[in-house]
């Protein structure tokens, strides 16, 4: 799948698109974005692609287990803008503040749907460089779960190890990939303990 992006160049601050201002284009450049290396190179730096596992009664397939993807980027309050460009460059997600009393707000995009259609095509003909290896993980996390073969203990086991494998430099997780994947199956149970 290849999108098609207004490429829009930063000068201080101001964003310009290299297409003309009639008119007729104005809404798309405004919309559209920016160039989408330097959406590439934000990204890299100030982006994340996470992985949240969450006890859920209701999550039978997956043993109560619920699987959140979430791309988020970060700004201080005095750059919104930019992440409101990012949110039009991609057409989906919202931008909120980090908390009632925040001075850091953050575009998110939770939606499976938008994130398979929309931002995973793009950083797969933009490649990312820093975040590669979580944006692949990222990916194969997404797209199990849109097609739900996450409900087979298999892909669920590998899924939260390929969670648990992303952003080693960031916070670390609150339960062991073991407690999550007790339950998944005899399977691997039996590979967490091997000696039961």
């Amino acid at each position: 799948m290849v999108l098609n992006f207004v490429p829009i160049v930063l000068y201080g601050g101001a964003m310009v698109s290299d297409n003309p201002s009639s008119a007729d284009n104005q809404q798309e450049t405004r919309l559209a974005g920016i160039d989408p290396w330097w959406v590439v190179g934000f990204v890299d730096g100030e982006g994340c692609f996470s992985v949240s596992i969450h006890a859920n009664r209701l999550a039978r397939p997956t043993s109560g287990w619920h699987i959140q993807p979430t791309f988020q980027v970060s700004q201080h309050l005095d750059h919104i803008a930019t992440l409101e460009a990012l949110a039009s460059f991609f057409g989906c997600g919202r931008v909120r503040l980090k908390g009632p009393k925040s001075a850091v707000a953050v575009y998110s995009v939770y939606s499976t749907i938008q994130l398979k259609d929309r931002i995973i095509p793009f950083f797969e003909q933009y490649p990312l460089r820093v975040k590669r290896d979580d944006f692949e993980s990222f990916a194969r996390i997404v797209r199990a779960v849109r097609d739900r073969s996450h409900h087979r203990p298999e892909i669920f086991q590998e899924i939260v190890t390929l969670a648990y494998s992303m952003n080693r430099r960031g916070k670390q997780r609150g339960r062991p990939i073991s407690e999550i994947l007790s339950g998944s199956s005899e399977t691997i149970r039996q590979a967490l303990n091997p000696l039961v």
